[in-house]
């Protein structure tokens, strides 16, 4: 099955409210489409997201670079794939938007395997399970008053949710502490509960608040502190009896190994369209149950139930019901869990029809048009200037009148003064020895 084209597609979906947490305000969700055409009539599909939409240019136009270069390739040999990409992005580097850009191809690579081999993906990785316990990411935000967690919260329980998230990052710790207590006492201790800061603390104020939730149960603290305090994370993990939960912003095994070999985290959170694509996913995943770590995928929700089906210590899935409007199926829930799609490939198929309406660029080409000609600097000056009066000329100074003269008369013109000399160019005299051949002369 030879790999015949890709294809991209740019959509921005906007949300039906704002989204507000300790470091986000989300109006519309940007997302990249990746399409791998093949010679066997299957189209593998892949996807990215972007927070705002305006960065979608360069994630496009790197999947769009990347994917040329595998036109002819087989697309089964999704391992060799990977390592070829893999090494083609080592001057760029291998954090980024190239990952992004390797994240998406890989996924529909997979998704075209699938396919072709009328399979899940979860079957081709090793299925462990039908099904995964689900916890709704999409609501308790940090905009919420009390009155509206508690109601959101029970909500979510009439869907069928046992599990749910809610947001931290009050000024005031105390004020986050009783916001949990409040959902807390409207879901009941048998649910189970997460919190997300957002990275949004310090590593003291981190500490306290943590201390004051653990009567909460909470399942886990989610990025309390800045992704890159490694450190800080682990501090928070030592001192706290309530687990922590991080890494939806590492790429690749490369940068979970770190936090597993700190103790910085208990709940690994990989990111499908960050880590690696499909491939990275499962080895972060192997890697963290080599040290009895769980593992929770961040977002991408719908394919990521495939590495929920495959991985045995995938401990929830988190659903987020933002990326629904991209497909054409649903996620099927019974008694809280997910169940894993048994159709072909990813197991959705991405609705063209209905997202044209949100389509935007194409985001590679107005990437690649030259910037307009910017004014002459002091031409876009004068716009915003005060107008000037133009300073008049200075008199020449005129000559002294002769003596006897009338004094209003006007003095003749002198003569014009005579031109200064040219240089003459001294010319060295015959049979003289130039000063730089002297010593070669006398040496000889």
């Amino acid at each position: 099955m030879k790999i015949t084209g890709i294809r991209t597609m740019t959509v921005d979906v906007p949300l039906e409210e704002p989204v507000i947490t300790a470091i986000h305000d989300i109006r519309s969700i940007g997302y990249v489409l990746v399409f791998v055409d093949t010679d066997a009539d299957v189209t593998g599909e892949g996807h990215l997201f972007s927070l705002p939409a305006k960065h979608l240019a360069p994630l496009e136009a790197m999947t769009a670079v990347l994917g040329q270069s595998l036109v002819g390739e087989d697309a089964h040999r999704v391992e060799g794939i990977w390592h070829r990409l893999w090494t083609e992005v080592n001057f760029v580097g291998h954090k980024g938007v190239p990952l992004f850009a390797l994240s998406a191809l890989d996924m529909a690579l997979w998704d075209a395997r699938g396919k072709a081999l009328g399979q899940p993906v979860h079957r081709l990785l090793g299925s462990c399970r039908d099904a995964v316990p689900a916890y709704h990411s999409g609501g308790l935000w940090l905009s919420r008053s009390r009155d509206e967690l508690v109601a959101e919260a029970k909500t979510f329980l009439k869907q069928g949710f046992r599990a749910m998230k809610m947001r931290l990052g009050k000024p005031r710790w105390q004020e986050d502490v009783e916001r949990a207590e409040a959902v807390r006492d409207a879901v009941g201790p048998d649910i189970r509960l997460m919190a997300d800061a957002n990275q949004g603390l310090d590593v003291r104020h981190a500490l306290r608040l943590g201390r004051a939730l653990e009567p909460v149960n909470l399942d886990w603290f989610e990025e309390p502190v800045p992704a890159y305090d490694v450190a800080g994370h682990a501090a928070l993990a030592a001192a706290l009896d309530t687990p922590i939960a991080t890494g939806e912003t590492e790429y690749t095994r490369y940068g979970f190994r770190p936090l597993i070999e700190a103790k910085a985290a208990d709940v690994l959170m990989p990111d499908l369209g960050r880590v690696g694509g499909v491939t990275e996913f499962m080895r972060v995943g192997h890697m963290a149950q080599a040290w009895d770590l769980p593992v929770s995928p961040h977002l991408y929700s719908e394919p990521s139930l495939q590495l929920c089906g495959a991985l045995q210590n995938c401990d929830l899935l988190e659903y987020m019901p933002w990326s629904a409007r991209l497909f054409r199926e649903e996620i099927e829930f019974e008694d809280g869990q997910a169940r894993i799609p048994e159709r072909p490939g990813l197991g959705f198929s991405l609705d063209l029809d209905a997202l044209e309406r949100y389509r935007v660029g194409p985001a590679a080409e107005s990437a690649a048009k030259p910037a307009p000609k910017r004014p002459a600097r002091r031409a876009a000056a004068k716009k915003d200037e005060p107008p000037k009066t133009e300073a008049k000329a200075k008199p020449k100074p005129r000559a002294a009148p002769k003596a006897g003269a009338k004094a209003n008369a006007k003095a003749a013109p002198g003569p014009a003064p005579e031109p200064a000399p040219k240089p003459v160019r001294r010319q060295r005299q015959p049979g003289k020895t130039p000063w730089y051949l002297r010593g070669e002369a006398e040496s000889a």
